[in-house]
């Protein structure tokens, strides 16, 4: 198999959302095996943030627009004339798409309609990925394990809205990519943890934030069950995935889990206290308020990505948690963002056989 950092060595590279957590960690990784990246989105959903302190701006080609402005989108992804394109840009949380529902449904459904658009208006592009959710299931509360043919679902706006996104990329491969060509994807990739999130209302990041001060953390559901992973682990399948797009897209045009090892699960309650190993003196406690409804059990069977990709976690849930808390740490003191992500990029990709280039 050709080395995937081989690969994408001046490859031409367009990412929606590379403000965001996710997305600038991709960045990052697409930067450190030579490729051309040209990143599009809003500002950064937080501050701090990672694409604030690692200066991801400075190693890619950045425009600060909005999905949803089409014509700017089509332009700038024109003018870029990318191999592949991955769409990360969303709203990503689910309490504030309660809040803000019309916004969620417009961001989500509406926005992955504008880039998908763009797309069929650039030639160049041979592999598009777009990025939903594990939440897009029709979540029946059971200890169940979702697989792709699973039906698509959501009982809040968040995770409603990424299940339309699926049907829409469906729609849209049926009716217009396979006319054009180009390979066309969706992923879904479990409860991602790692440095550098700073999001609001996201476990881990409150967590950080509340033991950065030495005080308790207030946790809601510690019972609620989650497949969660190292931000690294997915981030590689998808890169994995665009590469089969590329050379074999008739095989690899469709929707894709990628999840924790042996469709590994972990509570809430477990995370805050692997996480809570890395600090002294925390504490924990329990929101009692009364939350709009999160499902309570979520997990992925990822055997599709196993079996045809050879693509699995290279992270336990240990690791990932280790890696994560390590990250924040350093950072706390004083160490650089950027260099932080470049090394733990290269540490991964050395379990993969793979080093990045110089």
């Amino acid at each position: 198999m050709e080395n995937l950092v081989d690969f994408y060595n001046n490859k031409r590279v367009f990412i929606t959302g590379d403000t965001g957590f996710k997305g600038s960690w991709l960045a990052c990784m697409l930067h450190s095996m030579g490729a051309i990246v040209h990143g599009y989105a809003l500002s950064p959903p937080s501050a701090p943030s990672l694409w604030e302190l690692a200066h991801i701006s400075e190693h890619t080609k950045h425009t600060h627009a909005d999905i949803l402005d089409s014509p700017t989108l089509q332009k700038k992804m024109q003018d870029c004339a990318p191999d592949i394109v991955l769409h990360l840009a969303a709203q990503s949380l689910v309490r504030p798409s309660y809040e803000s529902p019309f916004a969620t449904f417009n961001t989500n459904v509406m926005g992955t309609a504008s880039v998908l658009d763009a797309v069929l208006s650039t030639p160049s592009v041979k592999g598009t990925i777009i990025v939903t959710s594990d939440k897009c299931y029709k979540n029946t509360g059971e200890p169940y394990a979702y697989k792709e043919s699973d039906s698509m679902g959501g009982d809040d706006p968040y995770s409603a809205s990424k299940g339309c996104a699926e049907l829409m990329t469906h729609a849209y491969r049926q009716s217009f990519f396979t006319k054009t060509g180009q390979a066309l994807a969706s992923v879904r990739a479990g409860n991602v943890i790692g440095g550098g999130d700073f999001a609001t209302d996201r476990l881990i990041p409150d967590m950080v934030r509340a033991f950065a001060k030495n005080e308790s953390v207030s946790i809601r559901n510690p019972t609620a069950t989650r497949p969660w992973q190292h931000v690294l682990d997915p981030l590689y399948g998808y890169l994995l995935l665009a590469k089969k797009l590329l050379e074999e897209p008739a095989s690899y045009n469709k929707g894709w889990n990628f999840g924790p090892m042996h469709q590994e699960t972990h509570t809430v309650g477990e995370v805050v206290k692997q996480f809570s190993t890395h600090w002294n003196d925390s504490s924990i406690y329990l929101d009692t308020n009364v939350h709009p409804h999160e499902s309570a059990y979520l997990g992925l069977d990822c055997t599709q990505a196993q079996t045809q990709l050879q693509w699995q976690s290279k992270l336990s849930f240990t690791d990932s948690i280790a890696w994560t808390a390590g990250w924040f740490l350093k950072l706390s003191q004083g160490e650089n963002a950027y260099s932080l992500c470049m090394q733990q990029i290269e540490l991964f990709l050395s379990l993969h056989g793979k080093k990045r280039n110089p």
